[in-house]
């Protein structure tokens, strides 16, 4: 038997757990599973569907997919106030789901392209930190598989995001884009369903003015924010390089990738963002047992020492990418689709490091009262990140792809570097939160 933790301190029997974790973790997961493969469904055929479709030079959309992805991010910092203050976070993923499902059908028409990317991004605000901040309510305070929880739904969001590139992508290209879109929304209806039917596995909610009163500042609260906030700005670095994984990745897999495999036939545009979410898999098994090892031998590294090595590693798979660019350059031959392949294993490897370990980060060392708030911090860097990506992504047709990717390289290690002077003060304040 587990417990739900309220933001009290109580807790709240639970009859039984699911796979090791509570029960509404289960549901959370799949909640954000289903957004995410709406979500990432329609980013998957986002860039040809501008480029091929409604005919947008390449620079512009870049900037459209980069001023877009920077309002998905963006809109969770007034997303996540509403949720803690006004209308609570149940009510926020709601209202966030539907006007994001709303979104994705209204792309079916190619009139309504800015209002369907307005209102996706306007519902993911209310949605992604309301849906996140739920987590820790359902540990008690001393429960060691907390510590384990974002990775795990981690997982969830990256199943999705594996999944819609086959399905969204595939009707895209083959039967037309509007079907891509159609299918983005149907995901996110279905997603609703799973939330609401799952309810009842949820940490009771507070009243969003109880959690005003239990919210006090102090000097640790300040000290920690501030950590937080340093964190965040160092990440907005990073999501300039990471990001181009949908964006200049995607159109370097379409001009400058050989995706012939055999009989003529060639693997999909799109199927190729799946391998992200597909090492995802792998690798959050084998990355969670290492740490589990060596923190019970005292020896798990802390959590911004985990994310520089992200950043590092993320750096070296834009190097891989960089050379081979470079070398293939004087041949005027195309790149096999092995060395995007390898690319992908080491760029989530690194994002393995970096972005599920950053996220527990915030959601630990949250403020109480203020969880959805702080995590909707988090996500900012995914806002000023994107719009960095979307401004680097106008370098590429101005550079070579070699220089380009070189560029992105030297981007993610400043990063890594940049994040190294938070590891001390960050681990005090790690440990003394879990004192």
């Amino acid at each position: 038997m587990s417990t739900l933790a309220r933001a009290s301190g109580e807790t709240t029997p639970v009859v039984s757990d699911w796979f090791g974790q509570p029960r509404g973790l289960t549901i959370l997961f799949l909640t954000e599973m289903w957004m995410q493969f709406s979500f990432f469904g329609m980013r998957a055929i986002l860039v040809y569907y501008m480029t091929k479709s409604l005919l947008f030079p390449q620079g512009q959309a870049s900037l459209v997919y980069g001023g877009y992805a920077a309002a998905v991010y963006f809109t969770p910092i007034f997303g996540g106030v509403i949720s803690d203050r006004l209308i609570g976070r149940r009510n926020a993923v709601v209202a966030g789901g539907l006007l994001m499902a709303a979104g994705h059908f209204m792309l079916v028409f190619p009139g309504l392209f800015f209002p369907a990317l307005a209102a996706i991004a306007l519902g993911n605000g209310l949605f992604l930190p309301s849906l996140s901040s739920q987590i820790r309510g359902l540990y008690a305070q001393d429960d060691p598989r907390f510590a384990s929880a974002y990775n795990i739904y981690y997982v969830g969001i990256n199943l999705g995001a594996f999944l819609a590139p086959f399905v969204c992508g595939t009707l895209g290209e083959v039967f037309g884009w509007h079907w891509g879109f159609a299918a983005a929304g149907v995901g996110m209806i279905v997603g609703l369903v799973t939330y609401l039917a799952g309810a009842r596995y949820l940490a009771p909610e507070t009243r969003p003015e109880a959690r005003a009163r239990e919210h006090v500042w102090d000097k640790s609260h300040r000290r920690r924010f501030l950590l937080l906030i340093g964190v965040m700005a160092v990440v907005i670095v990073f999501r300039g390089a990471y990001e181009q994984n949908g964006n200049t990745i995607a159109l370097w897999t379409d001009s400058g990738v050989d995706r012939h495999v055999t009989g003529g036939w060639s693997i999909p545009l799109t199927w190729f963002q799946s391998l992200n979410p597909l090492v995802i898999f792998l690798g959050t098994p084998v990355l969670v047992a290492r740490w589990t090892r060596l923190g019970k031998r005292g020896r798990e590294p802390s959590s911004v020492r985990k994310m520089v090595v992200g950043a590092a590693i993320t750096a070296g798979a834009y190097v891989l990418i960089a050379l081979v660019c470079s070398a293939l350059a004087p041949q005027h031959v195309r790149a096999s689709w092995l060395w995007l392949m390898l690319f992908f294993v080491a760029f989530t490897i690194g994002e393995l490091y970096i972005l599920p370990v950053g996220l527990g980060l915030f959601g630990r060392l949250a403020p109480r009262g203020l969880e959805a708030t702080a995590i909707a911090v988090w996500f900012f860097a995914g806002f000023a990140g994107n719009l960095l990506a979307g401004g680097m992504g106008t370098l590429w047709s101005r550079l070579t792809p070699g220089a380009f990717f070189g560029v992105v390289a030297v981007v993610a290690a400043l990063s890594a570097l940049l994040l190294i002077p938070f590891i001390v003060p960050t681990t005090c304040v790690e440990k003394s939160a879990q004192g």
